[in-house]
């Protein structure tokens, strides 16, 4: 019988929610959305999937500890962090070669660890179909979400012919793959009905998407080929990722692999997904007051409205005649910025790593 993995993909920066998402603190180890942090939150919803034992998750060395915290349930050695962050690409393929180690004929599915889905029993049916559609043939099959709107802010696959049924659910083979389109052609992608945000949820066979890497991106494969001796050696593998990661390119999976393999499916989700990528999409998921306030811990607005103001409910946030602020309180620091600069908070954070009294606050 195949054994099935999840990898959970736990290492960004969550820079978009400073000052509450710090370095080693970031967005995942966070309760957004909800009670539990994001990781804690994604961790408990692929568990009915697949046991603890073969859940993975990938981090790096300034949050292992943290990430140890709100995972208990795991195994130690199932938490690896890698010493320099190389995207997804070189991410994939590290959790390809430590799941080969353990079993070189396992499908595993790659998520990240930061999404909200509310529908969680569709997700568990949706990725067991993935599952059985990697089992089925040597595919890279892809779960893709209905958009709700024309968002500039995603990635899009665009769906082919159809591939076959699994589970009673039609799969498509993969057309072609866009990275955040201007506004007018995503209008046009959600008019259409054949495309699909991209999540960034991957399920494949280990053998399929490591056959991928020397095939398609052979700079990264060089560099796992040595991390899988070293694995084969029982060489300690912190020592093996710190010598051969740093010199690993710096690439996303999707353009490493994806837009130039040609066994790609995508399976419609039949669940709800958002990434939360900044302060204003947490809108989606609170509770707002008449005026469509969103307030979080100890503050008050007057003569306000589309405010969004959050702190640690040790303090207290007054916010007065103003509209479509986003106002964020720490022990150490606030952000008070208009809702449509939140996108623009990077550009605040590499002013504040240039400044020797900013970057205590990173």
């Amino acid at each position: 019988m195949v054994r099935r993995y999840v990898v959970i993909l736990a290492g960004g920066k969550g820079e978009r929610f400073w000052p509450q998402s710090r370095l080693r603190r970031p967005k995942q180890l966070l309760p957004i959305i909800g009670d539990q942090p994001m990781l804690r939150q994604t961790l408990e919803r692929v568990l009915p999937v697949v046991p603890a034992e073969r859940v993975l998750v990938l981090t790096n060395v300034d949050q292992a500890a943290a990430v140890r915290r709100i995972c208990p349930i795991l195994p130690r050695a199932n938490i690896i962090a890698e010493p320099v962050g190389r995207d997804s690409g070189p991410a994939v393929g590290l959790a390809a070669r430590l799941v080969a180690a353990r079993d070189p004929r396992a499908v595993f599915a790659s998520v990240h660890s930061d999404a909200v889905i509310h529908h969680v029993r569709a997700f568990q049916a949706d990725l067991r179909t993935a599952f059985a559609a990697a089992e089925a043939a040597p595919v890279m099959v892809l779960i893709g979400v209905p958009p709700t709107e024309p968002s500039t802010a995603y990635g899009y696959i665009q769906r082919g012919e159809r591939w076959r049924t699994v589970n009673g659910r039609v799969i498509y083979r993969a057309r072609r793959f866009v990275e955040k389109p201007s506004l007018k052609v995503a209008q046009g992608y959600l008019a259409s009905g054949d495309y699909y945000w991209n999540p960034g949820i991957f399920v494949w066979r280990v053998g399929v998407i490591l056959e991928a890497f020397a095939r398609h991106a052979p700079e990264v494969f060089a560099g796992l080929e040595k991390i899988g001796g070293a694995l084969a050696a029982r060489r300690p593998l912190a020592k093996t990722l710190r010598e051969v990661y740093p010199s690993l390119p710096k690439i996303a999976v999707d353009y490493a692999i994806l837009e130039k393999a040609e066994d790609v499916v995508v399976l419609p989700a039949s669940f709800d997904w958002d990434d939360i990528g900044s302060w204003t999409a947490i809108t989606r998921h609170s509770i707002k007051d008449a005026a469509g306030n969103v307030v979080r811990g100890n503050a008050v607005i007057e003569q306000g409205s589309h405010n969004i103001v959050i702190n640690d409910g040790r303090h207290f946030t007054a916010v007065l005649g103003a509209d479509n602020l986003i106002v964020v309180q720490t022990r150490d620091a606030t952000l008070v910025c208009p809702r449509d600069k939140a996108q623009h908070l990077k550009n605040l954070l590499q002013r504040l790593a240039a400044d020797p009294h900013g970057r205590k606050l990173l």
